[in-house]
């Protein structure tokens, strides 16, 4: 009897969730390509801000080589096309990189099931976007307040999701994941600061938000893969390739880690709710 049961036993799914961090997102790149060396493939991937372009290109059956080879050649400017201060740019360039590297196609077309998470500035909702156009959908998932200007989606107004979820962990096991994975590549979101401006008080202020907003993460996930990025700018490629090898030197440590996951070996996490409804799915 224990051979049958183990002949036809269902097999595990696993998730995987790529947080929120603007250009310190290339870590996510070093993290995809650990990942390849051993093989591993996840049943569901979904991710906030640069986490849904990383998101999408994994979830597109991209190599690592071809991540590569797109993050090299990325451009502050071509992305932030607005060199007016306090201006936000239109979304046109993340737009763009997603149709000229991905095709205009949309998140259906993708060879493993994927969504970019967002927030709905009409509602306040979190929005999970799970059909639809994939630039349009990543684009509203990047858009930062101040910055860009919101995505129309539908009956939608999208801003970025790390609003409401910076490591959308929560998200997979919604769609039946039994694990999680998620990296966090800007897990140093979070400085005070000895200063009574008026910015920097905001400033800091708003990492404090963006820190409670990544706990849901850390407490959703089996996993957390956390690049150490702190000397790096958020706002700057400079050090990319840096980035990468960190994220790929972090995920390579904690393979012991992941193959337990993968050959089923680490007991499931007991989460009562994994949608609360503040959740809008869009599917």
């Amino acid at each position: 009897m224990g051979y049958f049961n183990k002949l036809f036993k269902k097999k595990i799914k696993i998730g995987l969730a790529f947080g929120g961090g603007g250009m310190r997102g290339f870590a996510h790149v070093g993290v995809i390509r650990a990942f390849e060396e051993y093989g591993l493939k996840f049943d569901y991937v979904t991710g906030t801000s640069v986490g849904s372009i990383m998101g999408a290109a994994y979830a597109n059956g991209m190599t690592y080589k071809q991540i590569y080879d797109i993050a090299k050649n990325i451009k502050v400017k071509d992305i932030k096309t607005n060199k007016i201060i306090f201006v936000p740019s239109k979304t046109d360039g993340i737009e763009n990189l997603i149709i000229e590297n991905f095709g205009n196609i949309n998140i259906e077309d993708l060879k493993v099931p994927f969504s970019a998470v967002a927030v709905d500035l009409k509602t306040t909702n979190q929005v999970c976007i799970c059909k639809g156009n994939l630039a349009k959908a990543v684009a509203g998932s990047c858009c930062v307040p101040g910055i860009f200007q919101p995505v129309e989606f539908g009956d939608y107004l999208l801003a970025d999701g790390g609003l409401q979820n910076s490591i959308p962990s929560d998200i997979p096991r919604y769609f039946g994941c039994d694990y999680v994975i998620a990296v966090d590549c800007n897990k140093s979101r979070t400085y005070g600061t000895d200063s009574s401006k008026v910015l920097d008080v905001l400033s800091c202020s708003i990492r404090i938000l963006m820190k409670s907003n990544a706990v849901r993460g850390y407490l959703y996930s089996d996993l957390m893969i956390g690049p150490n990025t702190k000397k790096f700018k958020s706002t700057k490629t400079d050090g990319f390739e840096e980035m990468i090898e960190e994220g790929y030197k972090t995920a390579i440590d904690m393979m012991p880690q992941i193959m337990k996951i993968f050959e089923g070996k680490v007991g499931k996490k007991k989460i009562k709710d994994y949608t609360p409804n503040e959740i809008t799915f869009i599917k």
